[in-house]
């Protein structure tokens, strides 16, 4: 699935594309506007030196020749003027080869007074049009093109009784000036300000709206000791807004449900523990009531101290039972401090090292590297690690070894307290953590349950480790570093 992000990020680069295939096509359509433009000029002074040319042989049409004076070149200039009159922005005039400029005329000149001097920064150029067109006797045209303008001079060949005579005509075509070069910029400034602007917009939205999304991130991923949703803050955006209700909404429903599921809950672990404690009360009185009857029945003061001592025993079991039932259902609040974790874990073990030495089972420990201790409750957890490593002793025979690890990474830290023992039977394997849930004859099923109790209690979890022989245990916690 595509996020809004690049959602928008593609619109912005259509826009762009867009963009510049629009500015493309401006530049283009001014360009051939251009081109026309030159193309027009061109016709001009073709058409005029064309003028001149036909004015010319009116001018000499029976004449029978006469030397270069002043008077010839006045009457030669008023071939050209009345030639280039109705041609504006056009200049030209009559060349002869050897003796050069014979007449100038640029009668649509705009400036203070008429033009009678030829442009000297084109002179070269009026020269080899000239003299192009006096050798092929055809007409030539030599364009320059500049920055904001393009020159175009047009040659054309004379014929009457002055020798080596030719005509020309020039014009300048503006390439960079006129309406068309300004509704070219205007469309570009139009353009990039509409480019800018919807760049401006799409980036505002984009980072507006992942700060709305980050809220609501950090809203749903911050820390809480509930399973119920957090409620949600508005945004702002009313799109959000309704996914935030919706959400809102939502996490209401979720906590009325689950607290009615939790009620059932309740209810049946109360049923299935109710049972269960009644059955675990009922064999110990049974025995005791069997005992006291054996001892009233009978005149042996051996037996009837035999009877007490069992009944006493029994006693003993009940309490132990109802000891372990309010630690794992009245569990106090964990009294969190740094602890180091080597002489946690070695004071840990030694008190059930004599225990396991008796069984012939070896008992070590693995300890982290840790920059900092880490911080939890130490007599609430190493009462969970001494039921594990209880455990553990009594389900591995003689010649096995007992591991109590302890990692961390990840934010977390592990407890794990492994054994090469046969493991759990699958029969009661899903439900180990349940209140009188065994897999041993003599054991009440609390131990485990306690175990589960103090790592919730620190925000954590109690469950059985992956391992292909023996049995794992492991408590897992968040890491919080002193």
């Amino acid at each position: 699935m595509r996020s809004l992000r690049s959602r928008l990020s593609a619109l912005w680069l259509m826009l762009a594309v867009s963009g510049a295939a629009t500015a493309y096509l401006l530049v283009e359509s001014f360009q051939q506007s251009t081109n026309a433009r030159v193309a027009r000029a061109q016709d001009l002074v073709i058409s005029g030196c064309r003028d001149i040319a036909d004015r010319y042989q009116f001018f000499v049409s029976g004449w029978r020749g006469a030397p270069v004076d002043d008077r010839l070149k006045q009457d030669l200039l008023a071939v050209v003027q009345s030639a280039l009159t109705a041609k504006p922005g056009v200049e030209g005039g009559i060349w002869q080869a050897g003796s050069g400029s014979l007449a100038y005329a640029y009668p649509t000149y705009e400036g203070t007074g008429p033009k009678t001097d030829l442009p000297a920064a084109e002179l070269s150029v009026i020269q080899s049009v000239n003299a192009e067109t006096q050798r092929s006797g055809r007409p030539d045209t030599i364009r320059t093109a500049g920055r904001s303008q393009t020159l175009i001079v047009h040659g054309c060949p004379l014929r009457g009784p002055l020798e080596n005579i030719t005509a020309w005509t020039m014009t300048r075509a503006a390439t960079a000036e006129g309406p068309a070069y300004t509704h070219l910029l205007a469309g570009l400034l139009v353009l990039a300000l509409t480019l800018l602007g919807s760049a401006l917009w799409l980036s505002w939205i984009l980072v507006s709206w992942s700060r709305r999304i980050a809220l609501i991130e950090t809203a749903l991923g911050g820390a809480t000791m509930s399973a119920d949703l957090p409620h949600l803050p508005h945004t702002g955006a009313r799109e959000l807004d309704r996914l935030v209700d919706a959400v809102n909404d939502a996490g209401h429903r979720l906590s009325a449900e689950r607290s009615r599921a939790a009620a059932a809950e309740r209810l049946a672990a109360v049923g299935r523990l109710s049972a269960n404690l009644a059955h675990e009360i009922r064999n110990p009185i049974a025995a005791m009531r069997l005992k006291a009857e054996n001892a009233l029945a009978s005149s042996d003061p051996a037996r009837k101290s035999s009877a007490l001592e069992a009944i006493l025993q029994q006693v003993a079991r009940l309490d132990a039972l109802l000891r372990d039932l309010l630690a794992m259902t009245h569990a106090s609040r964990p009294a969190a401090r740094p602890v180091d974790l080597a002489s946690f874990l070695q004071s840990t073990i030694e008190t059930h090292r004599e225990l396991a030495a008796r069984r012939g089972l070896q008992l070590r420990t693995v300890v982290p590297a840790a920059e900092r201790a880490p911080c939890f409750d130490p007599s609430q957890m190493q009462r969970a690690l001494d039921n594990l490593i209880i455990n553990a002793v009594q389900s591995t025979t003689a010649g096995g070894e007992i591991l109590v690890a302890a990692e961390i990474g990840d934010g977390r830290l592990l407890f794990r307290v492994t054994d090469s023992g046969p493991g759990i039977d699958a029969s009661v394997r899903d439900r180990l953590f349940e209140p009188f849930v065994s897999s041993r004859a003599d054991g009440t099923g609390l131990g485990l349950a306690i175990v589960r109790e103090i790592a919730r209690a620190h925000r954590g979890e109690a469950r059985l480790g992956q391992r292909s022989n023996g049995t794992a245990f492991e408590i897992s916690l968040p890491c919080q570093p002193s």
